[in-house]
């Protein structure tokens, strides 16, 4: 049975109320016109600190015990959950210490250095990030508030789906971005309580393809080092997150590297809407054709907005 069931979810909701946005929706005609369906974005790129990870840490950090919040929390993220958990943190005046890769985009640092969160660099990895995360949490006694894996975090994150179906009504397929898992997990739980016979199918970037060969082979896997231009997407499926995934997910889509950034582009220019690299993989496999959805009412989620634009061209 799942280590997060729709109850959790539902609680969740209540109380995140007024401290994650009820992001909108938006629709695309071209967009439809490409795919032969009928597609809703739920639009997350609009939450606050630019991305659904402040729906997660949100409902973690609020489960905590005085003397939890006493030690501080930390956690290892590459740059969206550092900045949601450190804002959620300070918010209640609770210490936030996040181990990043050396790697990690540089808008992410500084954004999650502003909300007030003490920084520590680890090696790009798995082991790098463990190892560091271990580490502090001997040396401070921080109460470790994991990126992905928590279950209080999974069913925050879940809260995102919730509104996208009470705002549209029935759904045929849900796509979300899939990295470490917990939006994929959450989205997964909420939706098939809420719609039965919802295909619910996890977008993953060619260049961290971990998910989609780990549920192929039954094994989880997470010595690699990733290759992707959707750095948000660069962490390896936790424990729970893989359970919850092979159990109730219906298909992993797995996104070459050469479409990612043309979809970000798309959206961009058609749509005025600023999405990272990381909501693009769930968009792109609606404009190549990768995915059969004619006449189908698809919801999409844009995980986030937050983009380096440093390395992007601009005139001086």
């Amino acid at each position: 049975m799942s280590v997060v069931r729709w109850d959790d979810v539902d609680r969740a909701r209540g109380r995140i109320e007024g401290i994650a946005h009820r992001t909108p929706i938006e629709t695309s005609t071209t967009v439809d016109s490409l795919c032969g369906g009928s597609v809703t974005f739920k639009c997350e790129n609009f939450q606050k600190t630019g991305s659904f990870k402040i729906r997660g840490a949100a409902n973690a950090v609020s489960l905590l015990t005085d003397a939890e919040r006493a030690r501080g929390v930390c956690a290892a993220s590459s740059g969206n959950y550092a900045q949601a958990l450190a804002f959620a943190a300070s918010r209640v005046g609770v210490e936030a210490r996040i181990v990043m890769p050396e790697n990690a985009n540089p808008s992410k640092i500084a954004a999650t250095k502003g909300y007030g969160a003490e920084i520590v660099f680890c090696e790009p990895g798995h082991a790098g990030r463990t190892g560091a995360t271990a580490r502090i949490r001997r040396e401070t006694g921080a109460v470790l508030v994991h990126s992905h894996d928590d279950p209080a975090v999974i069913a925050g994150q879940g809260t995102a789906v919730c509104e996208l179906i009470e705002d549209v009504g029935d759904l045929d397929v849900i796509l979300a971005p899939l990295g470490g898992g917990g939006l994929l997990s959450g989205t997964v739980v909420a939706a098939k309580h809420l719609l039965p016979n919802v295909r619910v199918l996890g977008c993953e970037p060619a260049g961290a393809d971990d998910a989609a060969r780990g549920l192929r082979d039954g094994k989880r896997i997470v010595d690699f080092v990733p290759d992707t231009v959707a750095d948000g997407l660069r962490t390896p499926l936790g424990e729970n997150t893989f359970e919850i995934i092979r159990e109730l997910v219906d298909d992993i889509v797995v996104v070459p590297e050469a479409e990612i950034l043309p979809a970000m582009r798309f959206v961009w220019e058609r749509m005025k809407v600023v999405i990272e690299p990381s909501s693009a993989v769930a968009v792109a496999p609606l404009l190549r054709g990768q995915l059969d959805v004619a006449g189908l009412r698809v919801g999409v989620i844009l995980s986030g907005g937050n983009v380096d634009l440093d390395a992007m061209r601009f005139p001086s």
